[in-house]
């Protein structure tokens, strides 16, 4: 187990600096900047470039680049938060996005899962068909489209909930269900399917005809084994909700990092794109190692 998890430590440590590479270089290749303009004058291009080292080769940029970050330096922003460290902004406005997915996580974990396992039981029922219709629906659906009808509904006609900002308990209520409702399905379906692989084996007849309870079949024997995959896919599941719903963050205008993730394309602000994606990207690396990891706590039987 140690030895596997060093192997997969290493591995997603090379895959982190493989991004890290493919966005700086892919970063360069794209026009425009962050000084151009039409009535920008030159000289003042020429020394914002020079403060911020865009006039040096482009492997020296990418070595000092490499050895700041070695470090924590992820530069400072030059649009969007003019003057102010990345990792200030990130560190600042995270934490945000963080809670809100988090709560949503947990509303996607504790519903879409039981639901799941629900239709599975009642396959063939019409419980089962409306829920394969919804959660069709709610994964097909775009998010934005989706946080747009709750807003029209429970804000608009209803005026049940505030339509922007977080000033109390009943903002969130919208902005978490906005970031919940397609994991929540999409956990749902992944659930009944893989249950309905499981539960037609030959160990669950044999529970079965123990005289063993539906619900102790189900929960204990049947769901352990079909977790798996849904687990595989809550690794990036978490890791997209925690750093926050890009769209769902500026529809309701939150204050969290993925509103300032999508300023920072817009403005061009070079180091404020690059680290937002290479903490993405770090989050989303990380999630799937501790993935890997449960597969053996979950299943023993698993040899790593």
């Amino acid at each position: 187990m140690l030895r596997y998890a060093l192997r997969r430590l290493i591995t997603s440590l090379v895959t982190l600096f493989l991004v890290i590479t493919l966005t700086f270089f892919l970063m360069q290749t794209v026009p425009g900047g962050p000084f151009l303009g039409e009535n920008v004058n030159p000289e003042i291009t020429a020394r914002l470039l020079a403060k911020y080292g865009y006039d040096q080769p482009l492997l020296t940029q990418y070595v000092h680049y490499l050895r700041d970050l070695f470090v924590g330096d992820m530069g400072f922003s030059m649009v969007v938060k003019s003057g102010e460290s990345v990792t200030s902004v990130i560190a600042s406005h995270f934490p945000l996005s963080c809670r809100i997915g988090l709560i949503a996580l947990l509303i996607a974990v504790l519903l879409g899962i039981p639901l799941g396992v629900l239709a599975s039981m009642k396959h063939g029922s019409v419980f089962d068909r409306i829920f394969i219709f919804t959660s069709s629906l709610f994964v097909s659906v775009p998010s934005f489209i989706m946080t747009i009808a709750l807003m029209l509904i429970f804000g608009v006609w209803l005026k049940l909930l505030p339509l922007a900002y977080l000033e109390g308990w009943k903002s969130y209520i919208m902005p978490v269900f906005g970031m919940a409702i397609y994991p929540m399905f999409n956990l749902g379906r992944l659930t009944r399917t893989t249950m309905l692989d499981v539960i037609g084996q030959d160990y669950i007849k044999t529970a079965r005809a123990k005289g063993l309870s539906t619900f102790k079949i189900m929960f204990k024997h049947a769901l352990r084994n079909a977790i798996i995959p849904v687990v595989t896919a809550l690794g990036p599941i978490i890791a997209g909700i925690l750093t926050g719903s890009f769209v769902v963050e500026k529809v309701f205008a939150i204050n969290g990092i993925g509103k300032y993730f999508i300023s920072s394309i817009t403005a061009r602000d070079y180091p404020l794109i690059m680290g937002t994606t290479i903490f993405f990207a770090a989050l989303l690396i990380a999630c799937n190692y501790v993935v890997d990891l449960l597969y053996g706590v979950i299943d023993p039987r698993i040899k790593m």
